[in-house]
């Protein structure tokens, strides 16, 4: 009888929250000044504060009834659009995991990310032999097939990601080299499976305090073997980053490759390097502008076999200067480095390097001399239908898949 019984003081606890949200509410109004008050943005800061509180208790609480006895919850990593990650340590073992929550239903695409992440996550852990791609430790759907909401995935634990590294401190020249001498490492058997990540950023790269580093976050990944049709379907999902993004996709191309990453590789590494993200656009039309700004809009007529004629013609019209070189834009920094920027930040993806040739540049011989690169067995197609429907099924195929993937996943 015990979990019928957590589970109701769960639901209990839920409403009187929610009780307690209305009740300051309407203490709020019934206080609010007329005009500016200090002393009442310091009540109105102190209220959101405690509901905050209140709330993260809730959610540690709740995982912890849904989650058993294996793992113990302590903690909230972070929280975002796609669920909420929580520190616990594995009970037996003590062993600190993270552990991230998702809904896959509220959405639509949750459902088919969450079953993407997992599908690939598992596929690295059992036929790649890379330390720089997160692993997945193990899977929990609390309740029953046909009515579970949320799904567990746990994780390895590290201790930051390059985004927060990057907000907190300058970084050295041998880190910057270094980490993104892993990022590569890390995207070597994710190419090699036949995957795109699209989405390598600052965020989505875990570090820890040794300076390891390991790639996360494979919701927006996309399979490229798909044996019946042509990958004309690619773009039907938002993806990357704006601010590391490349053109190719801000410009509506429906053929894109591998070479998207390569793209996000190289501003990641600029951003290393100085600080500052190399094109921080704040919408759409902006970040086209800062990389014509860069580049000028000749080479983008190398786009032209693959992209939106209007598109196109929208950057023929935008304003710019003379094109600026790397020397110009990083005076500082040696030759190697800025050549592996201009072949890996380059608008036409066909002079982009492939990550073998990234591994193989120069600037990676300190690292990459004798050591074996890591690689993987291709995805099977058959799995990863969910990336070349269109449109989407219905998510009770993608709920039945979620079950089954957990019920057959060996934790190690």
């Amino acid at each position: 009888m015990e979990p019928p019984m957590i589970c109701s003081m769960v639901q209990q606890a839920w409403e009187e929250i929610n009780k307690e949200d209305h009740r300051y509410d309407a203490l709020i109004e019934r206080n609010k000044p007329s005009g500016p008050s200090i002393s009442y943005v310091r009540h109105l800061a102190k209220v959101t504060e405690t509901r905050k509180e209140e709330r993260r208790k809730m959610a540690i609480y709740k995982a912890r009834h849904d989650i058993g006895d294996t793992y113990y919850v302590d903690g909230i990593l972070g929280e975002g659009g796609y669920g909420v990650v929580f520190s616990a340590l594995h009970r037996k073992t003590g062993r600190r995991v993270a552990v991230k929550r998702v809904s896959p239903f509220e959405h639509s695409l949750l459902a088919v990310r969450t079953l993407r992440e997992l599908r690939l996550l598992r596929h690295f852990r059992d036929n790649a032999m890379c330390e720089n791609i997160i692993r997945l430790l193990d899977v929990i759907i609390p309740g029953e097939r046909a009515t579970f909401q949320e799904v567990y995935l746990v994780q390895e634990s590290m201790d930051t990601d390059l985004y927060r590294v990057l907000r907190s401190q300058p970084l050295s020249f041998d880190h910057a080299q270094y980490f993104a001498y892993q990022i590569l490492l890390g995207l070597k058997p994710i190419h090699d499976a036949g995957v795109l990540h699209r989405d390598i950023k600052p965020s989505n790269l875990l570090v820890n305090a040794d300076c390891d580093l390991k790639i996360c976050d494979f919701g927006l990944a996309r399979t490229l073997c798909n044996p019946t049709q042509s990958n004309e379907h690619l773009l039907t999902e938002y993806v990357a980053t704006r601010w590391y993004r490349a053109p190719e996709i801000m410009l509506s191309s429906r053929q894109y490759t591998k070479a998207v990453d390569i793209w996000s590789v190289g501003c990641t590494l600029y951003e290393m390097l100085t600080g500052c993200p190399l094109f921080p656009g704040k919408d759409y039309h902006q970040q086209i502008s800062l990389v014509v700004n860069v580049f000028g809009t000749k080479p983008f007529e190398a786009l032209r076999s693959s992209c939106s004629a209007r598109a196109l013609e929208y950057v023929r019209r935008l304003p710019c200067g003379k094109p600026k070189t790397w020397k110009e834009m990083l005076p500082d920094v040696d030759d190697l480095t800025l050549d592996f920027l201009a072949r890996t930040v380059a608008i036409n993806p066909a002079d982009r390097m492939t990550v073998d040739e990234c591994l193989a540049h120069p600037l990676m011989t300190l690292y990459h001399q004798d050591q074996e690169d890591p690689t993987a067995q291709p995805v099977d197609p058959r799995r990863f239908y969910f990336d070349y429907e269109q449109p989407a099924i219905g998510s009770q195929v993608y709920r039945y898949d979620l079950w089954e993937d957990a019920q057959a996943f060996s934790a190690p």
